[in-house]
């Protein structure tokens, strides 16, 4: 995970693990934020007036926070991730872990406060009707008998992907913000960044990931799959370019374009970057040029299985404006 440390001088490198830490005073002024937001909030997180709270919010959070933010916003570096470490969410006073499919919170809460804070800091919030009910805020949780779906209900290794690859308008910004960790503190957050990968790249591979010659279905949290649009997996600048692929759900429509993907996934599982979080670490995952997965685990379904919250964020919600009813925050198609 790639991030500057804040409390150290501007312009500091990163820390050893990546990952940004602030001081006490940084913590206690972001808490204070938080609490104002729940007070002055209404009680549905998803209501317009919520998010409208939470953007104001956000230009009174600390500036050491808002810098951290504002730098990733413009380059989110070499590995395209950023961990902000022991931010407040009360870890001590959470309900048990949620273990039904689909779960999502809609009330607020410090955790939510915290997503949809960073989520204005990023761009705007946004999500999908047909996932999670269009909740901004999103359990990602093990669900019995769920175990060995490729998606957020599972527990067994989650491959790497861009998230919602099969999409026309996928979120620039995935947030996950932990709860609590897995049992045994094994659980791993995983990302490879394109930054990374590509000077590892052959020639020929490149030149193939960026040909339209891939399909990329629907997950199954959205449903039954259907057909994708061809599209390239790399696209943009050749030096730096974007990039959009699902390991479980990309396919090569051509030997060439199967061969690069094997390449690929060969590439990515060889030099990825791991993390585990613990409560009050957030993980912000530039989707553009980031794929990230998860390791396995071993959900216990007592209630205090791993629990993360998920929110999306645009940088350019005017992009998908027809497909969200009402200038609003859910994309319906």
């Amino acid at each position: 995970m790639s991030s500057v440390d804040m409390t150290q001088a501007p312009h500091t490198p990163a820390t050893a693990d990546g990952t940004v830490r602030y001081d006490t005073p940084t913590l206690a002024r972001l808490g204070q934020v938080v609490s104002d937001l729940l007070d002055q909030a209404g009680d549905r997180v998803d209501d317009p007036a919520w998010v409208d709270h939470a953007r104001h919010a956000w230009e009174d959070g600390p500036t050491q926070v808002r810098r951290t933010v504002r730098e990733f916003r413009r380059h989110s570096g070499p590995d395209g991730s950023l961990v902000l470490r022991r931010l407040p969410i009360s870890a001590r006073d959470l309900p048990p872990t949620p273990m039904v499919k689909g779960s999502v919170q809609h009330m607020p809460s410090l955790p939510a406060a915290i997503l949809l804070l960073f989520a204005a800091g990023l761009g705007d919030p946004a999500a999908f009707a047909a996932e999670k009910s269009g909740a901004l805020v999103q359990d990602v949780v093990p669900v019995p008998g769920q175990e060995e779906v490729q998606g957020n209900v599972g527990s067994v290794e989650l491959t790497f992907h861009t998230e919602n690859a099969f999409h026309p308008h996928r979120p620039d910004y995935v947030m996950l913000l932990c709860l609590r960790p897995d049992h045994e503190g094994t659980a791993e957050l995983r990302t490879s960044c394109v930054r990374r990968v590509l000077p590892l790249l052959k020639p020929g591979t490149r030149e193939a990931l960026g040909r339209p010659e891939y399909v990329t279905e629907a997950p199954p949290s959205f449903g039954p799959a259907g057909g994708g649009t061809a599209h390239a997996v790399l696209t943009g600048d050749p030096d730096d370019p974007d990039w959009c692929v699902d390991e479980a759900a990309t396919r090569g429509v051509t030997p060439e374009a199967r061969a690069a993907l094997a390449e690929l996934g060969e590439v990515v599982h060889r030099t990825y970057t791991a993390v585990r979080l613990r409560p009050g670490d957030l993980a912000v995952v530039d989707n553009r040029v980031t794929l990230h997965g998860r390791s396995a685990f071993n959900p216990r379904y007592d209630g205090r299985d791993r629990w993360l919250q998920r929110t999306f964020a645009f940088s350019d919600l005017r992009r998908s404006r027809d497909h969200r009813p009402g200038d609003g925050t859910v994309l319906v198609k």
